[in-house]
């Protein structure tokens, strides 16, 4: 293992005081794996437009022994409208003093962090993962390290009027800091819940974030997740999200990618349940020399399952995109109903995004179809926009605004939607930067 990242990283144990030895066991496995396979290198498909050479170079500290007393504007993770039951996290580690936990019929929060081996086995399947893809490096690293994260728990049959905000704060210290946290969420037979996973920092020193969150659906239960990363501009910020849905499990997401210097966010959907269904919607908006990269992997594995798959994309300046769209419909998944649309916008000469959508059918009397297009503003809108008095720069943002938020249309509630417009209104690129 020659990397000097992993080296940094894995020489460091988990806290394991209050850990089963089934937790122990599986973090002492992960570590294995990550130093016989390493981080993946530039002949690995899944990484293959994400080089992590740099990143091999850096020597984090493995923990901030500060996280728990930080100094933290709640400004930067204030949403309007949202007042319901809150966990924040500081570099990985719960902060009871910016939390609000709210008593809720139906409703379970905790965290990893304070969790005995009792209140750690209904989550066992989950937390000792094996993951035997060496693709999935960030993955071993998050079993490994993570010793905190939110647990929430939807009772069957509850439906949860507020939603429920996890927030992930990347704040510097004096030093470069690599953290990791592990979400679980899971939702009962018949229930629902809205929850909102928000990825905020300050600037500063550079660091790494490294998140795992896996939620379960049981049949016929509905998460409405809204996935904010507006992370500080020196970050590195690593994410993976896993869904297992049920029988006629529903799961409706909404995701903007705005922020850090460079991100990787894995999304893997299994509609293990028939008629289980999936409406995704997402955006990523990038500047300077930021780089993202987001790859979705939906699977249909039932009969009658549905994935409705829309993402947007613009880059400005020097700022790189890459999306990797694929639907796979395993035998015996008929009555399948799949569809993806990706649409980039590339502002500058400079500026890169790739594509790649991917479609692999193995059953029979299936509807599928993707598509995606990367180009330039419309000349003829513009020119209409500006014969109606516009000016250029204006006729340009508006296009830009129109052509990103119309993703979140369907979001509620409204102040939420609201704010997200807004909030991507003051990040989206200036066509006229180079």
């Amino acid at each position: 293992m020659a990397e000097g990242l992993l080296e940094a990283l894995l020489g460091h144990e988990a806290d394991s005081a209050r850990s089963p030895d089934w937790l122990i066991e599986a973090r002492r496995a992960a570590t294995a794996a990550l130093a016989r396979d390493g981080l993946p290198g530039p002949r690995s498909e899944a990484w293959k437009y994400t080089s992590l050479r740099a990143l091999e170079r850096r020597n984090p500290e493995p923990r901030d022994a500060e996280a728990a007393t930080r100094p933290i504007d709640e400004a930067i993770f204030q949403l309007p409208g949202i007042d319901g039951p809150r966990l924040v996290f500081v570099n990985g580690v719960l902060r009871s003093d910016l939390s609000r936990i709210e008593l809720q019929d139906g409703l379970s929060i905790s965290s990893l962090g304070a969790s005995d081996a009792a209140a750690l086995e209904p989550w066992r399947v989950l937390l000792a993962r094996e993951y035997l893809d060496p693709a999935a490096a960030f993955a071993r690293l998050n079993t490994a390290l993570a010793v905190d994260g939110p647990l929430v728990r939807v009772a069957p049959s509850k439906r949860i009027a507020k939603p429920v905000h996890l927030v992930f704060i990347g704040a510097a210290g004096e030093r470069e800091t690599a953290w990791n946290a592990r979400a679980l969420i899971e939702i009962g037979e018949g229930a629902s819940l809205t929850l909102i996973e928000h990825h905020v920092g300050a600037g500063g020193v550079a660091q790494l974030g490294n998140t795992v969150a896996q939620y379960a659906l049981a049949p016929d239960s509905r998460l409405d997740l809204v996935q904010i990363q507006d992370a500080a501009d020196t970050a590195t910020l690593i994410r993976r999200s896993e869904f297992a849905l049920a029988v006629k499990a529903a799961l409706s997401m909404h995701t903007l990618e705005i922020g850090s210097q460079m991100t990787r966010h894995d999304l893997i959907v299994d509609l293990g349940g028939s008629g289980s269904r999936l409406a995704s919607r997402g955006v990523f908006a990038l500047r300077a020399r930021q780089h993202s990269d987001t790859h979705l992997d939906i699977q249909h594995n039932a009969r009658d399952t549905q994935s409705d798959i829309v993402w947007r994309g613009v880059a400005d300046q020097r700022a790189r995109g890459v999306f990797h769209g694929a639907i796979t419909v395993a035998a015996g998944a008929d009555g399948s109903d799949a569809s993806l649309s990706n649409k980039n916008l590339l502002l500058s000469p400079n500026a890169e995004i790739d594509t790649q959508p991917v479609l692999e059918i193995h059953a029979d009397e299936v509807k599928a179809a993707h598509g995606a297009t990367v180009g330039q503003l419309d000349e003829h809108a513009l020119f209409y926009l500006r014969s109606r008095g516009l000016p250029p720069d204006a006729a340009r943002r508006l296009l830009i605004t129109a052509f990103c938020s119309a993703v979140f249309g369907d979001l509620s509630p409204s102040s939420l939607r609201e704010h997200l417009d807004a909030l991507l209104a003051t990040r989206l690129p200036n066509a006229k930067e180079d």
